[in-house]
């Protein structure tokens, strides 16, 4: 992970830039990284981060390349999809029929569980094989300098779990 003291990378402090961003600049490229941080409030709660995401590449000042988002979690994924209401409560309804946060799961069976676990554990082995359908991340091509995404695609964070603090990395990496 990139930090501060990585010369690979700088954490910024230039108020034209934004604080807390990492940033490697080689030759024409530049390889930007900022982590975003969210609170959810619900399990199966679609955010749109689009916009968030399009200001981290504005920010960039990229205008040709990538911009990649991933969630740092395993009960919380990143999707591209249409925002609309009822489609989203397909979606998550949908993913409840697959993999219910009723079923019989071995991972909730905490009195069993191997390796370690934080003190705050809860049973939610349908969020983490619901992740497992989805993914954590998502690539985005930018061309002159916005997110080229099509007509009806956003970028969601998708918490599978319960509400808590959630981070996003997007990178962006270009010219």
């Amino acid at each position: 992970m990139a930090t501060g003291t990585n010369p690979a990378f700088r954490l910024l402090d230039d108020p034209d830039e934004h604080a807390g961003a990492r940033v490697r600049r080689v030759g024409g490229l530049t390889f930007w990284a900022e982590t975003l941080d969210f609170r959810t409030q619900a399990a199966r709660e679609f955010i749109d981060v689009t916009d968030q995401v399009a200001a981290v590449l504005r920010r960039s000042k990229v205008t040709q390349g990538w911009a990649s988002v991933f969630s740092k979690h395993t009960t919380a994924a990143v999707v591209l999809n249409e925002n609309e209401p009822l489609l989203l409560q397909d979606m998550g309804a949908m993913l409840e029929r697959l993999s219910a946060a009723a079923g019989l799961y071995q991972h909730n069976d905490l009195s069993r569980r191997t390796g370690e676990m934080d003190p705050n554990e809860c049973a939610n082995g349908h969020a983490h094989c619901q992740h497992l359908l989805i993914g954590a991340s998502e690539n985005i091509p930018v061309g002159d300098g916005r997110l080229d995404l099509g007509r009806w695609q956003r970028i969601f964070l998708l918490e599978l779990d319960r509400p808590r603090d959630r981070q996003l990395v997007v990178q962006v990496f270009g010219a």
